[in-house]
C-alpha cells in the first residue's frame, strides 16, 4: 500500500523507535524519583525538554499526550488562569475539534466565544479579527495550517495585531511543524504533536512563553511545573525531541503539489479544494457528484492510501465542518478526499496516485 495519508498520521522513523526503546531500556526510572536511576531520567526528561524549546524558540515546554490536550490545556487553562482579567475568546469556523470543543466548554462556564467565519479558501479576515477585539479578550487561538485543506493562517500578521494589547496568543502548530517555517516571531501559546512528524502517538507538547500562568487540567502529584500532573513519559519525551530535530520542510512538497494541482485541474468534474498558497503537503480534491468515501475506496483497491477529510471526523456522514465554512459548491461538497505527503513519500509514489485516480475516475464515468 500507498501512504498518502499523513495528515492523519505519520509512520515513526527509525531513529525514533531507536531512542523510544533505548530510553525504555536504559532510563526507565521514575524522574521524580530522588535515586540515582530517576536523577538520570530526570536527566534525559530535562535535556530532551531544553532541545525542544531550543528547536520552537520558546522558553517553557510542558509535555502533554498529544495535540487535543495540548490545545485544551492552552485555552482552558489560560482563561481560567485569566478570567479575573476578562471572559472574551477569539477562534476561527475552521478549527479543530479540540479547539471548537474547548470553546464550547469554556461557554457553557460563562465565557463569551466570538468565531470568526472564513472566506471560500479558509482564511480570516484581519480587520474582521481586529473588529472583535475587546478590552476583555484574553485570547486568541488559530490553526497555523488548517488539517484539511492546508489554508495557512496570517499568524504573523494576528501577532503584530495583538501587540500592545492585552490579548495573549495560541497557535496549534500540529500541521505546520515540519512541512512550514516556523512564524519569525512565535505566538505566546504554541501546540506540537509527535505522531504528526513521524513520532509516537500519545505524546505532544504546549511550548508557551512568559505571558502568566496556566489553570491545571489534570490534577495531581505536580509534575511538569505543576501544571499537567502525571509520571512522565521518559521515553515519549526523547522520541519527540529526536523527531523534531529530524522534522523540516522538503522541497518535493512544493513540487509534487505543483505537478498533482496540474495533473487534477485535467479532469473536467475534479475540482482542487485547497487554495493556492496553502501548506504544499496537503492538496484536497473533489470530483462533482462523487462521494469522497467512493474516491477512497477506489483508489485504496488501487493500492493507494488518502482520506475524506480530518481523520478525527472521517467516518461521520455528515459534511466537515471546514467544507461547510468555505462553502464549497454543493456538487462537489460530498466528494472531498485529502492528499498528504509525508518525509517517506517518493516520486514513484506520485506517480502510482496519478495513474491509479485516472483509473478510478474512468470507471466512474463510465458507470
Amino acid at each position: 500500500m500507498i501512504y498518502l495519508d499523513n495528515s492523519a498520521t505519520t509512520k515513526p522513523r527509525a531513529e525514533v523507535l531507536e531512542t523510544f526503546i533505548k530510553a525504555n531500556t536504559d532510563f526507565y526510572a521514575n524522574p521524580a524519583s530522588i535515586h540515582a536511576m530517576g536523577n538520570k531520567a530526570e536527566d534525559l526528561l530535562e535535556g530532551a525538554r531544553a532541545q525542544i524549546a531550543g528547536l520552537l524558540g520558546m522558553p517553557r515546554v510542558i509535555f502533554t499526550s498529544g495535540g487535543t490536550e495540548s490545545n485544551n490545556l492552552a485555552i482552558i487553562g489560560t482563561a481560567e488562569s485569566l478570567r479575573p482579567r476578562g471572559k472574551h475568546l477569539i477562534t476561527a469556523a475552521t478549527e479543530h475539534a479540540s479547539v471548537l470543543k474547548a470553546m464550547e466548554v469554556l461557554e457553557a462556564r460563562g465565557f463569551e466565544i466570538t468565531r470568526l467565519a472564513v472566506d471560500a479558501e479558509g482564511k480570516i479576515k484581519l480587520d474582521e479579527l481586529q473588529s472583535a477585539l475587546r478590552q476583555d479578550t484574553i485570547l486568541v487561538s488559530l490553526m497555523h495550517v488548517n488539517n484539511e485543506i492546508g489554508t495557512i493562517h496570517p499568524v504573523a500578521q494576528v501577532k503584530k495585531l495583538l501587540d500592545g494589547t492585552r490579548t495573549l496568543l495560541h497557535v496549534d502548530g500540529v500541521q505546520s511543524v515540519g512541512k512550514i517555517a516556523l512564524p519569525e516571531e512565535m505566538p505566546d501559546l504554541f501546540t506540537v504533536s509527535a505522531h504528526k512528524i513521524h513520532g509516537l502517538k500519545g505524546s505532544g507538547v504546549l511550548a508557551y512563553g512568559d505571558q502568566g500562568g496556566l489553570s491545571p487540567q489534570i490534577h495531581g502529584g505536580g509534575q511538569e511545573a505543576g501544571i499537567r500532573s502525571g509520571t512522565v513519559s521518559v521515553p515519549n519525551a526523547a522520541a519527540l525531541a529526536k523527531a523534531l530535530r529530524l522534522a523540516a520542510p522538503r522541497d518535493e512538497y512544493t513540487a509534487w503539489n505543483r505537478e498533482l494541482r496540474s495533473f487534477f485541474a485535467g479532469f473536467p468534474k475534479a475540482r482542487i479544494v485547497s487554495p493556492e498558497g496553502a501548506a504544499p503537503h496537503i492538496l484536497s480534491v473533489a470530483v462533482k457528484g462523487i462521494k469522497g468515501e467512493v474516491l477512497v475506496s477506489g483508489l485504496q483497491q488501487e493500492g493507494i492510501i488518502v482520506s475524506t477529510s480530518s481523520a478525527c471526523s472521517s467516518k461521520s456522514k455528515s459534511t466537515s465542518h471546514v467544507i461547510e465554512a468555505i462553502a464549497l459548491p454543493r456538487e462537489f461538497k460530498d466528494g472531498v478526499i485529502r492528499i498528504s505527503t509525508g518525509a517517506f513519500t517518493s516520486q514513484e509514489e506520485i506517480e502510482s496516485l496519478k495513474r491509479a485516480f485516472t483509473k478510478v475516475y474512468e470507471i466512474i464515468e463510465g458507470v
